[in-house]
């Protein structure tokens, strides 16, 4: 895959699980298990080549020059440590601030991530704390070193649609005094339609269309996107079957990169599966990009009834 982050950017990386977006996300932290994978290719920051570092080499650039918005911020704040404490932490590795400083720092960030009464949360557990307060105080580390590029990881899953908001909002602001790029990884569509600027669309590992956000929207190519958009409940269908994606995302000793694997999942598609087709994107309209020649053909199983009807 290939994809380039502008500061002052949102781009919404899509996808069902297991498409392969939050592994995109570790790669660029170079928080995976070198034991068990392996990255490939190149990966720039500011043209500094990010593949290939390792230790200290890396610990300069995480949370300094790249901030990360973790899924579960349960399970990636420390449970034995207070909240003010691990936001102080995350500063003292890269000691751009005095100690004096970083406690003053740390009461700032938590006011400016919404939270009331810093002192007192600063000295508090994080189980002691809401779903939506852990998932600000995340984002308290993830800025606090004032990074250029901000990766947030599926970070309104299991909040409630008013705390999403609160928590979608609070990412922007942040963004746009910094004028820092994000990365935000979702399978929520509407989430990606009310904060992205350019869209991703994730499949088996690769990217299958790439866009501005209206363009996608309004204006989907591949089956993929166009399946995951007819996929999304609407009011004004409700006496219409919602329409679910058949089959399932295949795992990774079955993905052949150099085919549109999710033609395997379209019933009347399938031998088209097997064509080796061109790993780059075709642009199709001024900067909106589709992979592969699938999307000319495709059309849904009510779409091809009219077809023949008519």
């Amino acid at each position: 895959m290939s994809l380039d982050v502008h500061r002052g950017e949102v781009l919404a990386i899509v996808g069902e699980s297991g498409s392969g977006k939050s592994t995109f996300a570790t790669a660029i932290m170079a928080l995976h298990n070198p034991k068990q994978t392996k990255i490939t290719g190149s990966i720039k920051l500011e043209g500094e080549e990010i593949v290939g570092k390792v230790g200290d080499q890396m610990a300069t650039i995480r949370g300094k020059k790249v901030g990360m918005i973790f899924q579960d911020p349960l399970a990636a704040l420390n449970p034995l440590m207070k909240i003010g404490f691990q936001i102080v932490e995350a500063m003292a590795v890269h000691a751009i601030y005095s100690e004096r400083q970083q406690n003053a720092r740390m009461l700032q960030l938590l006011n400016q991530v919404g939270i009331a009464n810093p002192e007192r949360i600063a000295n508090q557990f994080p189980h002691q704390l809401s779903g939506g307060m852990r998932q600000r105080v995340m984002i308290a580390i993830a800025i606090a070193n004032n990074p250029d590029l901000i990766i947030a990881d599926e970070p309104t899953t299991a909040l409630d649609v008013t705390i999403q908001a609160q928590i979608l909002d609070l990412i922007l602001e942040v963004q746009k005094k910094k004028n820092a790029g994000v990365i935000i990884i979702t399978h929520d569509l509407g989430v990606v339609a009310e904060i992205a600027d350019t869209v991703v669309v994730m499949y088996a590992g690769q990217v299958v269309e790439q866009g501005p956000v209206s363009e996608i929207f309004n204006n989907p190519k591949h089956p993929y996107t166009r399946s995951l958009l007819r996929s999304i409940p609407s009011a004004d269908t409700v006496s219409d079957e919602l329409y679910v994606i058949p089959g399932k995302v295949p795992s990774l000793n079955q993905m052949e990169h150099d085919k549109d694997l999710f033609l395997l999942r379209v019933p009347w598609m399938k031998n088209q599966a097997q064509t080796v087709i061109s790993e780059a994107l075709a642009e199709v309209s001024p900067l909106h990009y589709v992979r592969g020649e699938a999307w000319r053909r495709f059309k849904f199983p009510d779409q091809k009834k009219e077809a023949a009807h008519d």
